[in-house]
């Protein structure tokens, strides 16, 4: 293979690679159409109310960088919920370390979320969402512990933690 062609095959494998990624980091997850929440903010108005990382996934279904969320090493009674609109989600307890760089959870409480088919990124997946404003928190998977097997993947920057007080 001579010089050239294989600068030529470099280029077009980092031009593929580039349009990889710029599919991956652009890609938006279908709104939940025609539902309506409970809680409801025009589109300004979440902006307003929810820091850019927030914003970014709650309202446009992004994900923080792994071992990226404070939440993570968040390991006191209490419980998540959502940073939209204050739902709880998760009870601490159920909260272990999935080694992935996300929150995880092997359950959620009763009727604090919704889940909807994603296939967004080229392959199935269960999103979650959080009932009461609809706004992304992340994904489900079945490869969690027992007792549920389930392992719910949550961005911890659509999340707030409340701490337990005697």
């Amino acid at each position: 293979m001579t010089r050239r062609e294989f600068i030529g095959m470099a280029s077009v494998g980092a031009v593929a690679v580039a349009i990889a990624a710029r599919v991956a980091f652009t890609a938006k997850l279908p709104e939940v159409s025609g539902e309506t929440f409970p809680v409801q903010h025009s589109d300004a108005e979440w902006r307003a109310l929810l820091p850019p990382s927030g914003y970014k996934i709650l309202r446009q279904a992004g994900t923080e960088a792994p071992f990226s969320s404070p939440l993570l090493g968040e390991h006191r009674p209490g419980l998540f919920a959502c940073l939209g609109c204050d739902q709880h989600l998760f009870d601490a307890r159920t909260k272990y370390d999935s080694h992935t760089g996300w929150p995880s959870f092997w359950d959620v409480l009763p009727q604090a979320i919704i889940k909807r088919d994603d296939s967004s990124i080229g392959m199935s997946r269960t999103e979650v969402r959080c009932a009461r404003c609809g706004g992304h928190l992340g994904h489900v998977f079945t490869d969690g512990p027992q007792p549920t097997g389930l392992r719910y993947c949550m961005n911890g920057a659509a999340m707030a933690f409340q701490h337990a007080t005697a």
